[in-house]
C-alpha cells in the first residue's frame, strides 16, 4: 500500500537552530531519505516553501478566490512530504518514526486511496 507521510512542523524550531545544528539536521534528513530509497519504501519525497509562500484556491458559485497563505493560522505547518510504500499501516508508522522531523513536529500518516481496478 501507499502512505503520504505529511511532516507539520512549527518553522521557528529550525530558524532556532545553529548553523552547524542545521546542517546536521538536513543531513540526517537527507540520508533518511537514501535509506528509504534503497529499502525500496521511498516514491517521493519533497520539501516545501514556508507558508507565508501558499495562497488558498477557494471556488464558490463558479468563482474563484485566493487569498494569500495557509487556510488556518496554526504553529505547525505542512513543511513537506514523502510518500512511501508499505506493506500495512504498521510499517508506514515505523518508516514515519525514522523521519528526523518526527523529533521536532508530526508525522500525519495516511493512506492513499486507489481508484478503479487497482484497488
Amino acid at each position: 500500500m501507499k502512505y503520504l507521510c505529511q511532516v507539520w512542523f512549527d518553522g521557528a524550531v529550525l530558524d532556532a537552530m545553529t548553523k552547524e545544528e542545521k546542517a546536521e539536521f538536513d543531513a540526517n534528513s537527507l540520508n533518511y531519505d537514501k535509506d528509504l530509497a534503497e529499502s525500496g519504501h521511498m516514491i517521493v519525497a519533497q520539501a516545501l516553501q514556508p507558508p507565508t509562500s501558499a495562497v488558498t484556491v477557494r471556488v464558490r458559485s463558479g468563482e474563484t478566490s485566493v487569498t494569500d497563505g495557509p487556510f488556518a493560522e496554526t504553529k505547525e505547518a505542512l513543511g513537506g512530504f514523502i510518500l512511501i510504500e508499505a506493506k500495512d499501516l504498521n510499517e508506514a508508522i515505523r518508516i514515519a518514526a525514522g523521519i528526523p522531523l518526527a523529533k521536532l513536529g508530526a508525522i500525519e500518516v495516511r493512506p492513499i486511496h486507489s481508484f478503479g481496478k487497482d484497488a
